[in-house]
Parts: C-alpha cells; sequence; structure tokens
C-alpha cells in the first residue's frame, strides 16, 4: 500500500494546488473588476455556503459508495465547472450574476471530493503500517506543500494573465488529481472495511448516526467549535482582509500570492518537523504554542507601517508554528471514530468546522467597509485568540493528550 499512500498524498498536491489557486485568483478577480470588498466577501460566500453543506450531507455515501469513487467524481466533475469560468471570460459572458453560481457549484462539488481523500486515511495508514500521527502528518505536510505551490504559481500566473484566464492551472490540477486516483489507488480500497460495517440503513438515520456519534464526544466538540470559529476568522482575513492589505499598499497581485506562499511554506516545514516528533510531542502543549504564535500576531502585523520584510518574517514565524496543529488535530479526531463511521463522521467534523467559513469573507467586506482594516485586523486576531485558548478551560478537552490503542 506504500503505493496507494504515494498516489494519495500525489492527488493530494494536484487539488489542493488548483482550489489555492482559485482562492487567490477568484476573489483578486471581482475586487479588481468591482473594487467592492462586499462582492469579494460575497462570492467567496456563495462557494463556502454549498461547500460546507456538501460536505455535511456527502458523509453517508463515502461510506456507502467508497472515497476513491467520490474523490475521483468530485474532481472530474469540478474540473468542467471552472473550466466555464475562463471559457465565458474570453467569450465576453463573464458577469458577477454568472461566477456567483459557478462559484456556488464548484463548492458543493469540491466538498465531497476533499472529504473523500481525508477518509482514505486511516485504511490506507493501516493497510501501510503506518503510525496514524505519521500519515496525518505527511499528509498535513502535502497539504501545506500545495498551499505553497498553489499561491505562488497564483501569484505568478494571475500577473501574467490575470485571474480568469490563470483558472486554467486549475482545471489541469483537478483533471491529473482524478487520474493518479483512479490508476494509483486500487478499487479494493473501496471494499476494504466492508466486513466492518454495519447493516444498511436508511440516509437520514447513517446521517444521524453520525451526528449521535459526534455530539457524544467531547474532544471532538471542542475541536469543531474551535476551528469553526478560527476557519471563519481565516477565511475573511485571506478572501477579503489580506486582498485588500495588499491594494490599499500599492502592491499587486503577486505579493498576495507570495504572502500566502510565505505562511505555507514555512507551513511545510513545520509540519516536516511534527512529522518526525508528533508521537513524542505532548498534545496539549503543542495546541496552546503554536495557537498562540500563530494567530494574533499574524493579524497585528498587517495593522503596522512596518517594512514588508517584517511582515513576511512574522508570516514565516505563525506559518512554521501552524505547522504542528494539523497531524496532532488530525490524528486525535480519526483515533476517536469508529472505522464504520469515519466516512460520514469525518465529513460532519470538517463541514461543522467550515460551517462559518461563508460567513468570513461577507464579515471582513463589511467590516472594512464600515470601521476600516485596522479594525476589522484587530478584531479578527482577538477573535481568533479567544477561540484557541478557550477549549483549554474545560475539563473535558483534557482527554485531548489520551493516545487511545489502535482500533483492532
Amino acid at each position: 500500500m506504500t503505493r496507494a499512500f504515494f498516489a494519495l498524498a500525489l492527488a493530494e498536491v494536484f487539488s489542493l494546488t488548483g482550489t489555492r489557486l482559485s482562492m487567490i485568483a477568484i476573489p483578486w478577480l471581482v475586487l479588481t473588476t468591482t473594487q467592492d470588498p462586499f462582492l469579494t466577501g460575497l462570492v467567496a460566500f456563495a462557494e463556502m455556503l454549498p461547500y460546507v453543506a456538501a460536505k455535511a450531507l456527502g458523509g453517508p455515501f463515502i461510506d456507502r459508495l467508497g472515497a476513491r469513487t467520490i474523490s475521483i467524481a468530485g474532481d472530474l466533475t469540478s474540473m468542467v465547472t471552472i473550466a466555464l469560468v475562463p471559457l465565458l471570460h474570453l467569450t465576453g459572458g463573464l458577469s458577477i450574476y454568472v461566477l456567483l453560481p459557478l462559484v456556488a457549484i464548484m463548492g458543493a462539488l469540491r466538498g465531497p471530493a476533499e472529504s473523500a481523500k481525508h477518509a482514505m486515511v486511516p485504511a490506507i495508514a493501516e493497510a501501510g503500517n503506518l503510525p496514524l500521527e505519521r500519515a496525518t502528518g505527511v499528509t498535513g505536510t502535502i497539504e501545506r506543500l500545495a498551499s505553497t505551490i498553489g499561491a505562488a504559481v497564483a501569484g505568478g500566473l494571475v500577473a501574467l494573465m490575470g485571474p480568469a484566464l490563470a483558472l486554467g492551472f486549475n482545471v489541469f490540477a483537478l483533471g491529473a488529481s482524478a487520474l493518479v486516483v483512479a490508476f494509483g489507488i486500487s478499487s479494493r480500497l473501496n471494499a476494504a472495511t466492508e466486513n466492518e460495517k454495519p447493516e444498511p440503513l436508511g440516509y437520514l438515520e447513517e446521517l444521524r448516526t453520525g451526528w449521535r456519534f459526534l455530539k457524544g464526544d467531547a474532544v471532538l466538540v471542542g475541536i469543531v467549535v474551535m476551528l469553526a470559529i478560527t476557519n471563519f476568522v481565516d477565511q475573511g482575513a485571506f478572501s477579503v482582509m489580506i486582498p485588500v492589505w495588499v491594494e490599499s499598499s500599492g502592491e499587486g497581485a503577486a505579493i498576495l500570492g507570495f504572502v500566502f506562499a510565505c505562511f505555507s511554506g514555512f507551513s511545510v516545514l513545520g509540519a516536516a518537523v511534527a512529522t518526525g516528533l508528533a508521537q513524542r510531542l505532548p498534545r496539549l502543549t503543542v495546541y496552546f504554542t503554536a495557537f498562540l504564535i500563530t494567530g494574533l500576531p499574524r493579524f497585528i502585523i498587517f495593522m503596522l507601517d512596518v517594512p514588508l520584510a517584517t511582515v513576511l518574517s512574522v508570516v514565516a514565524i505563525a506559518g512554521f508554528s501552524s505547522g504542528f496543529l494539523n497531524p496532532i488535530l488530525s490524528a486525535v479526531i480519526f483515533e476517536r471514530i469508529p472505522r464504520p463511521l469515519v466516512g460520514r463522521v469525518s465529513s460532519l467534523v470538517t463541514a461543522l468546522c467550515f460551517t462559518l467559513m461563508p460567513l468570513g469573507g461577507l464579515a471582513a467586506g463589511a467590516m472594512i467597509s464600515v470601521f476600516g482594516l485596522n479594525a476589522a485586523l484587530l478584531a479578527a486576531g482577538l477573535i481568533y485568540l479567544g477561540a484557541t485558548m478557550l477549549p483549554l478551560t474545560l475539563k473535558s478537552f483534557r482527554a485531548f493528550s489520551e493516545r487511545p490503542a489502535p482500533q483492532s
């Protein structure tokens, strides 16, 4: 199964690289054509709302049809949808009214495809005799590497070709992801846990089963609430606040991509270090320290009149610290979910973590329009700090540190 794990990692590189490119290209397209931060946030909302809904509702289908099938189908249909943006741009048919439903469809297709890749990790890790924290560390590193590549490529392509045409690379990336999964991961993976599955239930009952398990686990609930708030804040920062900061400072799209690439690049380094040490690191200590460093300072620095090199230094330190979080958070989540429920519960977890993201861009755009960029950045940083530190005050969250015996 070493081949399967390599294929999954490569598919994540292609898929997430394309996704990160669209996260820069589409907001930049709207901002530069409309000069309206609120419309920029509205487009982010239009993509993220169906993305979250599809993640939440798609879990039972992943358990029924198999993660591999859903991953391939989602990437192929996303590829076709995204291809319409540059095509319509070339023919003069792209407007905000056309772009809004297109990005909504993109979100609805992307959600289940990403959940499916995520759900394959435990089975592939077990078959390859990989410790779960090592496997999630590698996939976390891959995610950050893809973010770095996507951000760097996006900045260059958007500056060279314009945001609409730059999305052509996303089409290629999603097609490559589908092919790698199709030919690199055996179709037997879909049936790898067939003997573990309970008797088939109706769709709604399967969804309720996943929900009942999730809400009964205090650690998972704590993680979900915390990540829902931090993702809300990050969505507003990445889709609206930082693009507005870049444009107001007179810089171009290349600098926007460079800021994102700096954060992601150093998070790759942090994730790589964490992968090697994760099994020995104290989980709560890492949680507290990493979030303290990667949170508030990252927002404050954009409020200050300092050289770009200083901004990038703070962003780099924040990125490195963030790299330690995903291997531990992902391992804790997977350790606490029974194998037959991995698809629906992990989909619910990720969907709920993204629940507030559709509002992130809207809230950021509204805050900037009413109070200005600096007030929005300060509010975002304080909310981030509170959300990450609050779970540590709960006694039930101490189980976060436990390392249960591997499920048989």
